[in-house]
């Protein structure tokens, strides 16, 4: 590649080579790289092109002598370049000569020089210790109740967490993405592709659970009543378009009986977006032009004519935000908590690249390079924030998403943290095999998410699986961050034959579980399902047969490797939990899936309408499911190996 291009590439943080799964060095096609420049405004079509663009970073560089948002860890001095006023987030003001001093407090400040204006952020060193627990990886849509209209809900997470603590023993729920959809039909069923990550999903309300059921009079009860879904023991699958319908018109019934309150102006957008979605439909890059923009004036004309709606979206908001704070209390006795996922990003067309648009990079996706269980590579189809509009604005808007989780959670777990590093870009037309990576400043996102995190009493967790540099679990670890083990990865790769690591030397800073939602349930795994449903659906490169000989041996291999740890191997299942229990990371999950011998993975990577992605149901109830004795006998060994504090296993 032209060492010109090169050298453009990395002063916007974009990778010109990389290496793969396999450890091997694969060198970025050159038309991927001007593609992926093209999204920062960038002009690399020629030499030419290249060489000015390349003579404007510099001017850039040495026009600047700090950064637009600068993060330091707490204790740590910095040259201003000059004198500068420090605005405290106190309201104090203090002035320096030259150095920023090193015992300013945690927060979010400002610096002020001659030239610049520049937010400054004061993050801790390190989190606190997560102690010790075992708990459980829910997916809540899939936990019905009695109680609840066709799918779980969060008066079921409340009951869930406190059953499970009172009952089993377990320190910690992790809850799939709960955040905002867009509120028409069909429903986005994915949790992974939210239309904003600040707000949270009205999908997920008890109805029955709201003030204004409760003092609603006779006869407006019985008409909520009468509009739950019709519900059967053991439903195939979950239709989130009759619970949502449902749902909607019960509250819109109760709408009239709510006390009216004063939206902020974030929710109060949010709310513009999905009163704008329910009349244009749910993408808004395919409203009338002049809706597109949220600071248009034609917008501010909808606004008005939309005010009750707005209204009603804003206090389903609250509704949410009352439920689940409810649910967060329910989970008080855990020493952990309940601990909320965070996709990677946002629906393209969805509320948060509408308010906050000049954040993302709206025509490229993220995903993932070809690797063992994704051999074609994946696209999520979710825009990424831009690096260099972050640094502009301060770092709000990945702020704004951090605080909107931790506003309801004991903890967050950073879906693919390796993005806070890099993410996998795929230019516009391109499969997902023809992208390139795109750098980050990791200390300046990874300060800022353990400054939101101590300031809320979170623990925070990593899902650093797949292709992540060694970096990101070192750093991780040094921050006080949970990395993730997972056992079907937990092999020893510069070993040949690749072995089994032994439970007990797995990372101690981790959250260890056997599977997770992208891969296959245990007793999928035990049975081949994943091959099976991947050949039925042409996902495979090589020829079934071959692939199903290689979990044949991966089987045996894991099997073998079980016995060789001195458990009976007689009940798989019971045995790979109990191979689970005697890892050293302080946190063991399993799934309530993984324990009721569900064959069926939540998510296949790769496809769409071809599976049943999100949808798949338990196949019991939540209350069948805390007297199933089975439940108790597989997770027996995990009671006994993270027992709650102050409690026998």
């Amino acid at each position: 590649m032209d060492a010109d291009l090169t050298a453009l590439a990395h002063a916007h943080g974009v990778a010109t080579r990389y290496e793969n799964a396999e450890q091997r060095e694969v060198e970025v096609e050159p038309d991927v790289v001007v593609a992926v420049l093209a999204q920062f405004g960038v002009d690399a079509s020629g030499p030419d092109a290249v060489r000015r663009e390349l003579a404007a970073v510099r001017e850039r560089r040495a026009a600047t002598l700090l950064p637009p948002t600068l993060v330091l860890r707490e204790g740590t001095e910095h040259d201003a370049g000059g004198r500068a006023v420090l605005h405290l987030e106190d309201g104090t003001r203090r002035e320096t000569d030259r150095m920023i001093p090193g015992d300013l407090p945690l927060g979010w400040h400002r610096i002020e020089t001659a030239d610049q204006d520049v937010v400054l952020a004061v993050v801790p060193h390190r989190l606190p210790e997560v102690p010790p627990a075992w708990g459980w990886m829910l997916q809540l849509y899939a936990l019905r109740s009695d109680a609840s209209w066709g799918a779980g809900d969060f008066a079921d997470l409340a009951e869930f967490a406190r059953r499970s603590a009172a009952e089993l023993g377990a320190g910690v729920v992790l809850v799939n993405p709960v955040q905002a959809i867009s509120p028409v039909h069909p429903v986005e069923r994915s949790p992974y592709s939210p239309a904003s990550r600040r707000y949270a999903n009205p999908f997920y309300l008890r109805v029955t659970a709201t003030p204004e059921f409760a003092r609603a009079g006779e006869d407006l009860r019985a008409r909520v009543l009468a509009l739950r879904p019709d519900t059967v023991p053991q439903p195939e699958l979950i239709d989130y378009d009759a619970v949502w319908r449902a749902k909607l018109a019960a509250l819109e019934l109760l709408w009239p009986e709510h006390d009216p309150a004063p939206l902020d102006e974030a929710v109060h957008d949010f709310a513009t977006f999905c009163a704008l979605a329910e009349r244009h439909g749910p993408d808004w890059r395919e409203w009338p032009e002049q809706l597109r923009d949220p600071h248009h004036p034609a917008v501010a004309a909808a606004r008005t004519e939309l005010a009750d709606r707005i209204a009603f979206h804003g206090w389903l908001q609250q509704l949410c935000e009352d439920q689940l704070g409810a649910a967060r209390e329910a989970a008080r006795a855990m020493p952990v908590g309940i601990v909320h996922d965070l996709p990677v990003g946002v629906h393209p067309g969805g509320a948060d690249t509408w308010a906050l648009g000049e954040a993302f990079a709206a025509r490229v996706t993220v995903g993932a390079p070809p690797d063992a269980f994704s051999q074609q590579g994946q696209d999520w189809n979710l825009p990424p924030f831009r690096p260099d509009r972050l640094a502009e604005l301060g770092y709000a808007p990945f702020r704004d998403v951090i605080r909107g989780v931790l506003r309801h959670a004991d903890g967050i777990r950073i879906d693919h943290v390796a993005g806070l590093w890099r993410l996998w870009w795929i230019p516009p037309g391109e499969p997902p095999s023809r992208g390139t990576y795109v750098h980050y400043d990791a200390d300046a996102m990874l300060g800022i998410l353990a400054l939101e995190a101590h300031r809320a009493g979170a623990v925070v967790v990593g899902e650093d699986l797949g292709t992540v540099e060694a970096t990101v679990t070192k750093t991780l670890h040094e921050r006080g961050v949970l990395s993730s083990a997972v056992l079907w990865f937990q092999r020893d790769y510069d070993t040949p034959g690749h072995p089994f690591v032994p439970p007990g030397e797995w990372d101690r800073d981790a959250m260890a579980s056997i599977t997770t939602h992208d891969l296959p349930t245990v007793a999928g795994w035990l049975a081949g399902e994943h091959v099976r449903v991947r050949a039925e659906l042409g996902l495979l490169d090589g020829p079934p047969e071959k692939e199903q000989a290689a979990a044949e041996a991966e089987r045996s291999d894991l099997l073998g490797f079980v016995s060789a740890q001195g458990i009976p191997a007689g009940d798989p299942v019971t045995a790979l939990h109990t191979l689970l229990a005697s890892a050293a990371s302080r946190l063991l999950l399993t799934a309530p899936a993984d324990v009721l011998g569900e064959r069926r993975q939540p998510n296949l990577p790769g496809t769409t309408e071809e599976y049943p992605n999100w949808r798949i149901p338990l196949p019991v109830t939540l209350e069948a499911f805390f007297a199933d004795a089975r439940v108790r006998h597989v997770v027996s060994a995990l009671r006994a190996a993270r027992p709650l504090p102050g409690r026998s296993a």
